[in-house]
Parts: C-alpha cells; sequence; structure tokens
C-alpha cells in the first residue's frame, strides 16, 4: 500500500514537474520569438546575397539569414512572395542597401513588423547619382551598388557589425572580433584588386573603359581608376541608331571588354561585341561569393583592358 501511494505521489510529481517545464518552455518559446530567434538564431533579413556574404561573416553562428531577392531576379521589378513576408513578421532586423525595390517595399514590411530594426548600411557612404550612357542622370536614381567597391564595403560591414553589437550586446566582443576577421580580408582583396587592375601603359591618358549593359560598376571603377560606359537606354535595350553610335564609340574608344549580367538582356552587348571584337565576360554583381566574384572580373578586366 505504501509503495502504491509512493509511486502514485512520484507520478503526480514527475507530471507537475513536466507541465511546469512544458509552460516554462512555450513562454521561452515567445519571447525568442519576439526577439526575433529562429532555431536558437537571430532572424536577420537582406536584401541580395552579396549582403548575406557581409551579415554572416559578421554574425557567424549566430544569425538566421533571409534574402529577400532570389538569384537571378531583377532588384528593380522584384515583389515579395507571401512567404517571404511571413517570414519577415519574425525578423528583429532587416539591413537595407537602397536597390529600387526596397523604395516600393520597406515601408510595407514596417507594417508587417513595427519590431522589426531597418539599418541603412550606406550611412557615412557619398552616394552618387546613376548616370546614363550620356551622363544624366537617371531619373531618381542613386546608385545603390557600393558593395561592388571594397573600401566602400569596409563602411558597409562596419555599419552591420555596430547595428548588431547595438542590439544584441551580448554578443558585441563577437561581432567585433568577427568584422575584424572580415575587415582584414576586404583589405587584402582591396590590394589584390589594385594589383591586377594597375595601369600597364604608362603613356595611356584618362581611364581605361569597358562597356556595361546596366550600370552597376561605377563605385568599382571609381576605386580602381576605371570608366564604365552603360549600353542601356532607360533600362532598355538601345534603338538601332543609339546602337550604332555605341558601336561606333566602342571602336573610337578601343572597347575590349563588356560586361554583361543575369538580371538583363544581353542582344545589345552580343551585336557590339561582334562589330568591334570586344569580348564578353559574365559579371554578376549580385553573386553570392562576393570576394570570388570580384577577383573573377578584376582578372578579365586585367588581362584586357
Amino acid at each position: 500500500m505504501l509503495h502504491r501511494r509512493y509511486y502514485a505521489f512520484s507520478k503526480g510529481r514527475i507530471l507537475t514537474v513536466s507541465f511546469v517545464f512544458f509552460i516554462a518552455y512555450v513562454f521561452l518559446s515567445i519571447a525568442k520569438a519576439e526577439a526575433g530567434y529562429v532555431d536558437d538564431k537571430i532572424q536577420v533579413v537582406v536584401s541580395i546575397l552579396p549582403q548575406k556574404f557581409f551579415v554572416e561573416s559578421i554574425g557567424k553562428g549566430l544569425l538566421h539569414v533571409t534574402v529577400m531577392l532570389p538569384p537571378g531576379a531583377n532588384p528593380a521589378t522584384y515583389e515579395p512572395r507571401p512567404s517571404q513576408m511571413k517570414l519577415l513578421s519574425k525578423a528583429s532586423m532587416y539591413f537595407a542597401i537602397g536597390v529600387p525595390f526596397e523604395r516600393a517595399w520597406l515601408e510595407r514590411f514596417r507594417s508587417v513588423n513595427p519590431a522589426m530594426e531597418i539599418i541603412d548600411t550606406w550611412k557615412g557612404i557619398k552616394r552618387y547619382p546613376m548616370l546614363d550612357r550620356d551622363h544624366r542622370l537617371k531619373t531618381g536614381n542613386v546608385d545603390p551598388h557600393i558593395w561592388l567597391s571594397p573600401p566602400l564595403a569596409l563602411i558597409q560591414a562596419r555599419n552591420i557589425m555596430e547595428a548588431l553589437s547595438r542590439r544584441y550586446p551580448k554578443w558585441a566582443e563577437a561581432f567585433m572580433a568577427n568584422y575584424a576577421s572580415l575587415a582584414e580580408k576586404i583589405v587584402k582583396l582591396d590590394l589584390s584588386l589594385m594589383k591586377m587592375l594597375e595601369l600597364k601603359n604608362a603613356s595611356q591618358k584618362g581611364p581605361r573603359a569597358f562597356m556595361v549593359f546596366h550600370p552597376s560598376w561605377g563605385y568599382f571603377a571609381r576605386a580602381y581608376g576605371l570608366r564604365q560606359i552603360p549600353i542601356e537606354q532607360e533600362g532598355k535595350e538601345p534603338k538601332p541608331s543609339q546602337l550604332v553610335k555605341l558601336i561606333n564609340e566602342a571602336k573610337e574608344m578601343a572597347i575590349r571588354v563588356i560586361l554583361v549580367q543575369p538580371q538583363f538582356p544581353a542582344k545589345a552587348a552580343r551585336l557590339i561585341s561582334e562589330a568591334t571584337g570586344a569580348r564578353i565576360i559574365m559579371a554578376d554583381p549580385l553573386a553570392l561569393n562576393w570576394d570570388e566574384n570580384l577577383l573573377k572580373v578584376a582578372k578579365a578586366l586585367g588581362e584586357y583592358l
């Protein structure tokens, strides 16, 4: 009888303890969700793949990074899917970069999750207007492609580190240590690119030029003494008369390289290449492997410019 009574008491105690742990688990899960945790990691969102490279490098093992723009999508026209909007409702931070779709969607993102902090990662960076091929300002457009210039990427990475450290001070030391490692990597990359793109012909006057359909590489060109000449006309393929003008310009300037990217058409670039002998190179400014991508582009430009 005593044994049965003890067993019943023990069983009841086990059930009570289990219930207490269950309630604690529920409250902890709710707290984590409100703080922006997913699978014990902080849930953050970025717009494009290169940002994922920076954010993950700084928040190693602590962050779950969601990218809004899938590979191959056009950042000017992309519309987030319902599943992405659902993820936004659980995020604690959004790292903005200034790509076109953000102008239409950031306020909607904020309305989905008012507690989500939106970080402008270009803080402290002088951004230039995005110009068309006649050097006219493309209406309302500021060039967002700061990540393609290592010196500017260094500032962007610092902004990310500082924002994460403010929001989660208990991991500030880890974020700073990871940033220091990333900064060293970026500086080494910058020095490598400088060497790859150094001017070999001392008698050459003016910046070496390359053509590109969409003018994504302005900050990169500025950093290494180059000049990009855009092919597009207000985001569209050039008309036949404009194409003839571009071909003549390419011949006059001895253009040897034309950069194309998967998000935009390449028909005009191919026609210019056929008429001038310029080499077409695929250069995706939205590639995830940020450092490897810049090395690849610099190697190609350094070989042919």
